[in-house]
């Protein structure tokens, strides 16, 4: 039995609003979001050397910049996208950098009490600068490169100038899943 479960019945589903990138749901006295038809998300773990490319955009559920790990939705250009695909799409956009080796390594829930979204984590190696990056459309996206091993300082600078930290990047400051060694 893979879950630990009182009621093998569950309540129908309610969706609250339906818009382009988000469905707000209830079910029973649960509220969450998800994404249309299970959209999920890249992020790219985008390794140079002994560097990582970041990249600092506004936010506007939290009316502040944050810095990220680059990042974009799979199949919102085509449905039939693959998660490598939108990676590699996903990083020239935003970075400018292309990935001669793009390795998927699984999925992980995104905020599992208040949404149903996931992402792929990717690793993306043997970059090559080809543009500036920079996001489309209307995306304001700043790219830093910054050595792994001034990553803390680099960070806490850019949370005392009031920019918000993705928590993904505490794969890089404190875990070996990876198999990186982050030293301050």
């Amino acid at each position: 039995m893979p879950h630990n479960s009182k009621s093998t019945s569950q309540p129908e589903t309610e969706i609250l609003y339906s818009g382009k990138f988000i469905i707000l749901k209830r079910r029973g006295t649960w509220e969450y979001a998800s994404r249309p038809h299970n959209m999920g998300a890249a992020v790219i773990l985008a390794l140079d050397g002994e560097y990582v490319i970041l990249v600092e955009q506004p936010r506007i559920p939290f009316g502040a910049h944050t810095i990220e790990l680059p990042a974009g939705l799979i199949g919102d250009t085509d449905s039939h996208e693959s998660v490598e695909t939108a990676a590699a799409r996903e990083l020239i956009e935003e970075t400018g950098y292309k990935a001669d080796i793009i390795e998927n390594l699984g999925q992980f829930a995104s905020s599992p009490g208040m949404t149903s979204e996931s992402f792929f984590l990717v690793r993306a190696q043997n970059l090559t600068r080809i543009s500036e990056g920079g996001g489309v459309d209307d995306e304001e996206i700043t790219v830093h490169r910054v050595k792994l091993s001034e990553l803390p300082d680099f960070l806490e600078q850019k949370r005392q100038q009031g920019l918000v930290i993705d928590a993904k990047l505490l794969l890089l400051l404190g875990s070996n899943f990876l198999g990186l060694s982050v030293s301050k």
